[in-house]
């Protein structure tokens, strides 16, 4: 991890690796959007509504791992002193929140055939709805920080105590009663159809390639800007 703290170090792999990704996501998301929408049969009792399920459980993975690398990022940031590190948190947030709200607006559309209701104080709702709040207040934060010049290990607490609420999702359907289903996919196999699960994997992987390829793109960014104000700073000094 600390051959890449090094910035020219990781901009010299991250250029090249970047298109590579965003081809790869773009491609592999696409296909099997496209055969997840056009081409898979509809469930035998939730019907074409099932689709949603292509975009909805990525961007739900998405949305839990995000935070899970922001906390990564965030431990290295305390714990090493990595000088990348709350980049890479600040690069993730984004996305991060992004697939978050996506998770809860597909939920809702799903949730209004299959419920009854758009929304409901559930507890996979409720925790997923507090992780969109978290990504918004360590957007802020990581941001005024940066702004202010105030310490990067601020947020970098945040981000670790909110990783609290990660498990809290992911279990939230066992431990309290919940209109939503169980867990389709676990370490112990698939309760899905071949047909419904083949398209569902390819389009996640797709889904976090491109989420990989635009943490990259923020990285690479925030690395610029950084430079950009550095350099800014040593001209205005050694003009006065």
């Amino acid at each position: 991890m600390h051959g890449f703290a090094n910035p020219t170090r990781f901009l010299k792999l991250a250029r090249p690796l970047t298109p590579w990704l965003l081809g790869a996501g773009l491609l592999l998301a696409g296909g099997a959007l496209a055969w997840g929408f056009a081409a898979a049969p509809a469930e035998r009792l939730q019907g074409e509504t099932v689709r949603i399920l292509y975009v909805h459980v990525p961007a739900a993975w998405l949305g839990m791992a995000g935070w899970t690398a922001i906390a990564g990022a965030s431990l290295a940031e305390i714990v090493w002193r990595h000088p990348l590190a709350a980049i890479a948190g600040r690069a993730v947030a984004v996305p991060g929140a992004f697939f978050a709200a996506l998770c809860l607006a597909t939920g809702s559309l799903w949730g209004r055939p299959a419920w009854g209701t758009w929304w409901e104080w559930d507890g996979r709702l409720t925790s997923m709805l507090v992780l969109l709040f978290l990504y918004l207040g360590y957007i802020a934060l990581a941001g005024a920080t940066a702004r202010e010049g105030g310490s990067s290990r601020i947020p970098a607490i945040f981000g670790i105590v909110g990783v609290v609420n990660v498990p809290i999702i992911h279990f939230s359907v066992l431990w309290w009663s919940s209109i939503h289903q169980p867990p389709s996919i676990s370490t112990g196999g698939s309760a899905m159809a071949a047909e419904f699960l083949v398209p569902l994997l390819v389009a996640t992987l797709g889904f976090t390639l491109l989420f990989a390829a635009v943490v990259l793109m923020r990285m690479r960014a925030l690395i610029a800007e950084t430079q950009a104000e550095a350099r800014l700073r040593r001209r205005a000094r050694d003009a006065g």
